[in-house]
């Protein structure tokens, strides 16, 4: 939508908008590659208008489309159009700048887990789908990487969940309507997510939010995220836990209403797993598959800005 009008001429014609888009449009329109898209785009007007593409411009190779995602993530192209995103949600009314809600997501890495081998060991050739028996074997992150993806890390989701090579999502979403306004991909081994939380609430307030409440489940009972939120003003409103120390639980009526709007974020998980194919990341490491997210989640934000336009909430009557 923001390439209406932009013809992107100073790099082959369209190609540099294209190549920003694609994220978009594999999450509206599941597009699997640059190659695919190039043959969507040379037959789908819907395409041409969506990066406003004369009808008679030639579409380019599809390598032109690879090699402008290094130049799209030294600009950080992709968290700039995330951000364009959620302004325009602002300034229509429709993004809450007091209460939001906090969680992660385990995202899953493109690498295989035969990839998953000691430090150190070399990849002869046609040793990539080679037969592997890990039976017995103890594998861990501080012994083993993946040779495909090094950023990838081991995790489990919960006990008797199988281990899997992942990424760590990070996401706060505002009350109001349940727009995402801020996401961060990072690996899923290091910052825990009660402290990354912390960090974003300190990243709304830089973007001009007054964050007064935060909504999060029993994982950000950590004295960090609560003691970090409470020194920037902002009160916690974490799930209780049965059996534990809750003194900074209050349990109020806003309190609950937090509790209550704060499971909306899964349906923005639910989205862009499902609808915007972010099970697993396309791309290799944490940079690519952090700016894939950016674009998965805007698009997110989009079709629910979208019936936001057409069905504006009701107005409160006055008492």
């Amino acid at each position: 939508m923001m390439a209406r009008g932009a013809s992107g001429k100073s790099l082959s014609g369209y190609c540099y908008i294209a190549s920003g888009l694609r994220e978009v449009l594999q999450a509206l329109d599941p597009v699997r590659s640059d190659r695919q898209l190039c043959a969507r785009l040379g037959t789908d007007l819907l395409f041409h208008w969506f990066i406003d593409l004369p009808l008679d411009e030639e579409v380019s190779d599809p390598t032109v489309f690879s090699k402008n995602q290094a130049r799209l993530l030294t600009h950080e192209v992709a968290d700039l159009f995330f951000s364009e995103v959620v302004a325009s949600a602002r300034r229509h009314g429709w993004v809450s700048d007091d209460h939001f809600s906090v969680d992660g997501t385990l995202i899953e890495a493109w690498a295989s887990m035969k990839s998953f081998r000691p430090k150190g060991t070399a990849t002869g050739p046609g040793g990539g789908n080679a037969w592997m028996d890990f039976k017995g074997e103890k594998r861990t992150n501080d012994t083993h990487e993946s040779t495909t993806d090094p950023a990838a890390k081991l995790v489990r989701k919960g006990p008797g969940k199988e281990a899997r090579l992942c990424f760590a999502g990070h996401a706060t979403m505002e009350n109001r309507n349940g727009l995402c306004v801020l996401l961060a991909v990072q690996p899923a081994v290091g910052a825990p997510e009660s402290a990354v939380a912390v960090e974003q609430m300190t990243e709304l307030r830089n973007r001009g939010f007054t964050p007064k409440t935060v909504g999060a489940d029993k994982g950000y009972h950590p004295r960090e995220f609560v003691e970090g939120v409470r020194e920037q003003n902002i009160v916690p409103h974490c799930a209780r836990k049965e059996g534990q120390r809750t003194l900074h639980v209050l349990l109020t009526l806003a309190h609950a209403i937090s509790q209550k709007l704060r499971k909306r974020i899964e349906e923005i998980f639910g989205w862009t797993k499902t609808i915007g194919c972010f099970r697993k990341s396309r791309d290799r490491g944490v940079e690519r598959t952090h700016a894939q997210g950016q674009y998965v989640v805007a698009a997110s934000n989009l079709v629910l800005m979208a019936k936001l336009m057409v069905t504006a909430p009701p107005k409160m009557a006055r008492a």
